[in-house]
């Protein structure tokens, strides 16, 4: 019951609302893919090699109590599953709540599962990164939100597991270290399921008292039916006011009072801090998005020259990650 609150929460609505008495501009550009990657996109271009993807285990015991292991495939059991939107399912995994899962902010997980053996005997394997959206302290579980794709080899593989059925994991993979109080304001661009690690960052921020930091998101998606974690994330902006969040959408209801296609440079430059020093931009999801935005990255281990709208708009590389 409590999986199917959470996934109440993370589905989108259809009639949601913009930044707070802000309009945006239109953009010509379309927002055709904006939705069309799995969760956990932010970690795609780490295992687009396939010898990255076939590692063998290795014999040794994590040195802490952790559920993860950055170099052994562990298997964590289906808790359950519960629907979202029409292709969009939630699905929890437990482990023993003696441990820590040991993910870190931000970082994301590794899942495979295998194929049949090939004409030489060798098995290959199917494998997708997902960033979790559940707290990485929650005691016994982790949550993956996971879209299903028609031809999509791994998604169609959680669509058939039932409880009790296990995956295979690996990880953590750390792609930004975040510390509280890093940066006096972050802002965010996320399409589609590229929401994921914002939502890590985003968390980790408003749980800590201690931490001060703003926070400024411009999320984007085909329709307002796309837009995954809205309940949550509106819950979250109304209850911290450092938390401000702009929605656009590519294909807008008759109802939509928020932005309207692309993610264009008057949408950047009135929904994200200023170019500074105490100033960070974070950018995940579709390759077409980002080119658009920040210019793509160079290969899975460096960020790539800063191009895009926010080199138009006076960014440096120092203040842009991208995802």
């Amino acid at each position: 019951m409590f999986l199917k609150r959470l996934a109440r929460a993370a589905a989108p609505i259809a009639n949601p609302h913009a930044y707070r008495g802000q309009s945006a501009s239109t953009s010509p550009l379309p927002l055709a893919a904006i939705a069309s990657i799995s969760a956990g996109l932010s970690c795609f271009y780490y295992f687009n090699y396939p010898n990255l993807a076939q590692l063998d285990q290795i014999s040794e015991e994590p040195a802490q109590n952790l559920a993860l292991n950055p170099d052994k495939w562990i298997e964590f059991k289906l808790q359950d599953k519960a629907k979202v939107s029409h292709n969009t399912q939630l699905y929890r995994f437990s482990f023993d709540p003696s441990a820590k899962l040991g993910l870190d902010v931000a970082s994301c997980l590794v899942t495979r599962y295998p194929l049949a053996p090939d004409d030489e005997g060798k098995t290959k394997y199917v494998t997708r990164p997902y960033t979790p959206i559940s707290d990485p302290d929650s005691k016994g579980h982790f949550d993956l939100l996971i879209k299903v794709y028609p031809d999509g080899k791994m998604s169609q593989h959680f669509a058939s597991l039932k409880p009790g059925d296990v995956l295979e994991v690996k990880g953590p993979i750390e792609k930004l270290r975040y510390t509280p109080n890093m940066k006096k304001h972050i802002g965010m661009i996320a399409g589609g399921s590229g929401i994921t690690p914002m939502l890590q960052i985003i968390e980790a921020i408003l749980k800590n008292p201690d931490d001060n930091t703003k926070i400024s998101l411009i999320y984007a998606n085909v329709s307002p039916d796309d837009i995954l974690l809205k309940k949550k994330l509106d819950v979250l902006e109304d209850s911290h006011p450092n938390l401000k969040i702009f929605y656009t959408v590519d294909n807008p209801s008759s109802d939509w009072k928020g932005g309207k296609g692309y993610i264009s440079k008057d949408m950047a430059l009135k929904g994200l801090p200023g170019p500074g020093d105490d100033t960070l931009v974070l950018v995940c999801g579709p390759p077409g998005m980002v080119k658009h935005i920040s210019g793509e990255k160079a290969n899975f281990r460096t960020q790539g020259e800063l191009t895009g709208i926010l080199k138009e708009l006076g960014y440096t590389e120092d203040m842009v990650y991208k995802f």
